[in-house]
């Protein structure tokens, strides 16, 4: 993307279907610095711009709303040509969801949206039934 901050490293980092790269990780994990973070789950503040949802492991948003408006900033962000990254406990569930969100929000139809996210990100994200449910059913 024209005016993109690159990342300092690829770990995690996938890209979108418009173009826009983000990254997912453990929230807990040491990472090089990014522009803003939608953290999933409760752990260390960044020194960056962030934004906290409330997402219990293994499920889906407390807050739907709240969830689609933090994903549709994330977005905005990314194609801002900032640094998004995405965190959860452990990278892979909620992470892998949010990340899946952000691809269907970008135009990724929803019924692909499980297999593409474990194809670039991890074999295993998106973990639960009703995890694959709430991706099918976003607007």
């Amino acid at each position: 993307m024209n005016g993109e901050r690159q990342w300092t490293e690829q770990t995690g980092v996938i890209e979108l279907p418009g173009g826009v790269r983000v990254r997912g990780r453990r929230i807990a994990d040491p990472a090089s610095p990014a522009d803003f973070s939608l953290l999933l789950a409760p752990g260390p503040t960044p020194e960056w711009a962030h934004r906290r949802v409330r997402w219990p492991d293994f499920w889906v948003p407390v807050d739907r709303a709240d969830a689609l408006d933090a994903l549709r900033e994330a977005l905005r962000r990314g194609y801002a040509g900032e640094r998004v990254e995405v965190a959860c406990k452990g990278g892979t569930g909620r992470t892998g969801t949010a990340l899946a969100a952000l691809a269907i929000l970008d135009g990724l139809p929803a019924d692909r949206a499980v297999d593409w996210i474990r194809e670039v990100y991890r074999p295993r994200a998106v973990e639960t039934p009703w995890q694959r449910r709430w991706l099918r059913r976003l607007p």
